[in-house]
C-alpha cells in the first residue's frame, strides 16, 4: 500500500482587512440594477391555496409570479 502526501497551507490570519478595503466598500455606488426584492409571507385557506396552485400549475406558471402580478394591478402606481 502506498501512502499519499498532502500539503497543508498556511495557517489563516485573523489580521483585519486593509483600511483602504474598508473605504471602498462604504464609499462604493451600487450599480444600476433590478430593485431588491423582499419577502412577504401570508397565510391563506388550504382551499385557496389548491386552487391557485392548480391553475398556476395548468398554465406552466408560479404562484409567487401570479401573486406579484395582482399586487402590481392593486398597488402598482404609488
Amino acid at each position: 500500500m502506498s501512502t499519499k502526501k498532502v500539503s497543508i497551507g498556511a495557517k489563516p490570519t485573523s489580521k483585519p482587512a486593509p483600511a483602504a478595503a474598508d473605504a471602498w466598500v462604504e464609499s462604493r455606488v451600487p450599480a444600476e440594477g433590478p430593485e431588491p426584492m423582499k419577502r412577504l409571507t401570508i397565510d391563506v385557506p388550504a382551499s385557496l391555496h389548491r386552487a391557485i396552485k392548480t391553475q398556476c400549475a395548468a398554465r406552466g406558471t408560479k404562484i409567487a409570479d401570479e401573486v406579484r402580478e395582482l399586487l402590481m394591478k392593486k398597488y402598482g402606481d404609488t
